[in-house]
């Protein structure tokens, strides 16, 4: 079959691979019909993540055909239309139990490699690195899907995949990711980052009943379309955000306030991002976390900072004094995908959104290379690249 294969830093091909076989009775293996290029995928693409080798296979967001099932599958059948989560999930241990499916305990076989930078290893995650299990990914014709009674949700309607293939992950990233600040009627969220996840997290923030909500970027094509799904846009490169939001919100801060940006952010004018910069690229830093500190120092007194940008290992300069002495409240997690996937399929069913709005661009799974550098250097006001095989 032929599947998109990290290269190395900046270098993806597509390759002609061997067909996913069944490893385990409780697999299943998927036939792809839709995949997407993640911004998380970017941080691979950028050698940001460890434990990449030459060769492996990426993308996570993805959906397709049952076309074999292991001897222990239950729930599934061949021909079972099927949209696959990012976290690789047992169902039955105590994180699994707990609704905590991105931090299972027995989906990475590489918990050591894990263990030695986190101190305990989350669940495995497709196309994700070796640290997180060195799952063959999804932007290739066929995937083995682990566990596939625990993670997969069956479409059994006419919907286009367009319309359920973000279910995969960044739906239900910006649907937790907004859920974890407890919005409340009449409060005020802003929002770091503009890409797809930020403008999911413009609208699953007002269906929980925010009063008004605030994106930051600098891309005016993304601040565009977070203005279409309802928010106040505020371009960094322009204001200066921590006094924009204070006018904003009479001197209070924002209620909650969300890190969708995650370890590449950008600041262009300040000495701290370059300081970033410098001990990110010689490896004394992993991550530049300036959106992550922008957004505690802005956060009302009591407020809630959420985390759903992707990091990696280390950040330097964090406001542990802010954080600290304002009783701020910080949560953060790779989504527990499996526990909102029916809740928010029937969101989309019932018309409340349609996650589709965020695609620009679509080509065939060969144009993955091309995709990756219009998508990292946001060409042709690139905003969500969605793959065919």
């Amino acid at each position: 079959m032929k599947a998109n294969c990290w290269m190395g830093r900046n270098t993806v091909e597509v390759q002609e691979v061997p067909d996913p076989r069944i490893l385990n009775a409780r697999d299943a293996i998927v036939r792809i019909t839709s995949t997407a290029i993640c911004g998380s995928d970017l941080h691979l693409y950028d050698g940001y993540i460890p434990t990449m080798k030459r060769g492996d296979i990426l993308g996570h967001e993805f959906m397709g055909e049952v076309v074999e099932v292991g001897p222990e599958v239950t729930r599934l059948r061949v021909g079972d239309r099927v949209v696959v989560p990012f976290p690789i999930a047992c169902g039955n241990c105590a994180a699994c139990e707990h609704g905590q499916f991105s931090v299972c305990e027995n989906s990475n076989p590489n918990a050591g490699m894990a263990e030695k930078l986190m101190g305990y290893a989350p669940a495995g995650l497709f196309g994700y690195s070796h640290m997180l299990g060195g799952f063959a990914g999804g932007q290739a014709e066929y995937a083995r899907v682990p566990f596939a009674d625990v993670g997969p949700i069956k479409i059994e309607d006419d919907l286009p995949d367009e319309k359920v293939l973000f279910l995969s992950d960044i739906f239900p990233t910006a649907w937790m990711g907004a859920e974890m600040c407890d919005i409340k009627p009449g409060d005020t969220i802003a929002v770091w980052g503009a890409g797809p996840v930020g403008q999911l997290t413009v609208a699953c923030a007002y269906l929980m009943g925010a009063e008004q909500v605030i994106s930051i970027d600098r891309f005016p094509y993304r601040l565009e379309k977070a203005k279409r799904a309802g928010a106040q846009t505020l371009n960094y490169e322009e204001v200066d955000i921590l006094d924009a939001l204070r006018e904003i919100t009479a001197g209070r801060g924002p209620d909650g306030c969300i890190d969708a940006v995650g370890m590449e952010a950008h600041h262009p004018t300040t000495a701290l991002h370059a300081y970033d910069r410098a001990k990110q690229a010689t490896r004394m830093e992993t991550d530049r976390p300036y959106a992550l500190r922008e957004a505690i120092l802005a956060c009302r007194n009591g407020g809630t900072v959420s985390v759903i940008g992707v990091y990696g290992g280390l950040i330097d300069k964090f406001p542990m004094g802010s954080l600290m002495n304002r009783s701020l409240t910080l949560r953060s997690g790779q989504c527990h995908v499996q526990r909102y996937l029916e809740p928010l399929l029937g969101r989309i069913r019932d018309g409340d959104i349609d996650p589709s709005f965020v695609i620009s661009h679509r080509m065939r799974l060969w144009d993955a290379p091309r995709g990756y550098e219009m998508f990292k250097n946001k060409q042709d006001d690139c905003n969500k690249v969605v793959l065919s095989p």
